[in-house]
């Protein structure tokens, strides 16, 4: 008789984990999650959900301009929630918005991660000048506020590049001022890890067997570093996505051509006092549910990975 055991796969142990047993247990973790993925599929499918492609011009009728939402007086049947101030449908220009959110907001995101860890593990691993140098620095960002500093670097990319360059790489753009605006976030969380990590005893045992830094901080130190960087990326996802809109609105962001949930607001802005209010209501509400759910998300995670606080 074959008395060896298999080991459980990974789709095993994650059934049978606590993560997925709290999760199952929280309607508002389910039903926040349900949400963010049907904004998610959404903007994936953009191209075969949406009636019309905002951004092919030949498709545009300026005759259709500000008409009202299907279910009201002098609304058109083709425009669900009615049209722009260029006769772009609303319901077509969420989609396609949203998957610029989206996108900027993910990548962004990505990049504050990168740049915040390395930062961040190089400080805490090392210690000393470096670590004093390199948290001085964070410290020095952190007193500006995010929109300023994404104002600022908005403003030079935009006068040393040109308004036409600026708009071709617009996305790439946000995603670098983004990015670069928000990273100390990360470095400190992980920093903080680090100090207390890097002194326990299978740090020093893979010193003993002469293990390089890096490998050490990124191989050993990094993993058990996880649960906050999983957390504060949530919520720096959600942060993203309203810098994005913020910047559009204030006409620092993705350019009319290219509309972001952002811009649709801003645009509409313009119309609201003339009574053509949807133009700014449906993609404000979009914005604030996607950020709603990306939070409340967040906040589970966070609970979750702090068993003194989670009560089930």
């Amino acid at each position: 008789m074959d008395n060896t055991m298999t080991a459980p796969s990974r789709w095993a142990r994650f059934k049978q984990s606590d993560f997925l047993y709290y999760f199952l247990k929280d309607k508002v973790a389910m039903t926040s999650f349900a949400v963010f993925m049907v904004f998610v599929l959404s903007a994936v499918f953009a191209p075969a959900l949406a009636p019309t492609n905002p951004y092919d011009l030949s498709t545009i009728d300026i005759m259709d301009a500000e008409l009202p939402p299907s279910w009201m007086e002098d609304g058109d049947s083709r425009f669900l929630l009615g049209t722009d101030d260029q006769g772009r449908d609303i319901f077509s220009t969420i989609l396609y918005g949203s998957r610029l959110s989206l996108t900027i907001g993910l990548l962004a995101v990505s990049l504050q991660l990168f740049l915040g860890v390395v930062i961040g593990l190089s400080a805490g691993y090392f210690g000393g000048r470096i670590d004093s140098f390199l948290m001085r620095f964070a410290d020095v960002q952190l007193s500006f506020s995010t929109m300023m500093v994404a104002i600022i670097v908005s403003a030079i990319f935009r006068t040393a590049l040109g308004a036409e360059m600026f708009a071709q790489y617009a996305v790439v753009m946000l995603v670098v001022i983004i990015g670069v605006a928000e990273w100390p976030q990360y470095a400190r969380t992980v920093r903080a890890s680090v100090l207390a990590e890097k002194k326990k005893e299978y740090v020093e045992a893979a010193r003993v067997m002469g293990f390089k830094a890096p490998r050490i901080m990124f191989r050993h130190i990094l993993p058990n570093c996880l649960s906050p960087i999983l957390v504060i990326s949530t919520v720096q996802v959600a942060n993203a996505i309203m810098s994005e809109a913020a910047l559009s609105f204030l006409g620092l962001g993705l350019p009319v051509d290219q509309p972001s949930l952002g811009s649709l607001i801003s645009i509409g802005f313009n119309y609201i006092f003339s009574g053509s209010w949807w133009i700014t209501a449906f993609p404000g509400l979009v914005l604030v549910a996607l950020v709603l759910v990306i939070n409340l998300l967040g906040d589970w995670l966070r609970d979750v990975f702090n068993p003194k606080i989670y009560k089930g």
